[in-house]
């Protein structure tokens, strides 16, 4: 499964996070052959940050524009998320006549799991293009294919290193010097992906204040005017 299935221009949504994983990802499946359709994101439960990343939700719009792509979206808890992800995917399946979701996984298993099941639930079948291949192998192909990862959340502690930086080959010794993970699958940090070949034009976006919410510092983004 994963990399090894045919894409064969098969409509698909793409689990969407707005970050370098899940770009990829999407890239990945677009070579391929696969038409993205949608793209899906989690928001909290209030319905104006993504659950993972804490992005506001008129960026991720602003981005899906960029990309000339439709992008809908689930405010729930984390008790609820799987429920309304199943019910979601089964909406968007019939709405975009979608036949496969795209994930951005590498390495988790569980993660797998999990996507594989909720997947199947929905009557999809879960493709993960980057599944198992090398952590600092991927973030080097992102660099060369001109994806431009914004740190956008990441450890309180490394928030003076990375916090605001786009991620670039110079960046990759200091990762290792601060014994990050290159994908930052440790949960050292997040993205938000402004600019790449999936792009149609740069996503403009104003660099706030930071905010820290227990061991994790976040930075406050809006849209440029």
């Amino acid at each position: 499964m994963g990399a090894e299935t045919s894409y064969d221009m098969r409509p698909s949504l793409i689990s969407w996070s707005g970050g370098k994983d899940s770009y990829l990802a999407c890239k990945r499946a677009v070579d391929r052959g696969a038409l993205p359709k949608v793209l899906l994101n989690v928001m909290n439960e209030h319905g104006d940050r993504s659950r993972s990343h804490g992005i506001p939700r008129e960026v991720l719009a602003a981005q899906a524009n960029c990309l000339r792509a439709d992008i809908r979206f689930i405010e729930s808890t984390w008790e609820a998320y799987e429920e309304r992800f199943i019910e979601k995917l089964k909406q968007l399946r019939s709405e975009y006549d979608v036949t496969q979701a795209i994930y951005g996984d590498i390495d988790i298993q569980s993660h797998r799991d999990w996507e594989e099941k909720v997947s199947v639930a929905a009557g999809l079948q879960a493709l993960l293009p980057i599944w198992q291949e090398g952590r600092l192998d991927l973030v080097k192909e992102m660099i060369s294919v001109g994806i431009k990862p914004l740190i956008v959340s990441c450890q309180k502690s490394l928030a003076d290193h990375l916090l605001g930086k786009v991620i670039t080959a110079e960046m990759l010794p200091l990762f290792e010097e601060l014994g990050i993970d290159a994908c930052g699958e440790n949960g050292e940090y997040h993205t938000l992906v402004i600019d790449g070949p999936l792009h149609h034009k740069t996503l403009e976006v104003t660099l706030g204040d930071r905010q820290d919410h227990g061991h994790y510092s976040f930075l406050n983004l809006s849209l440029k005017t």
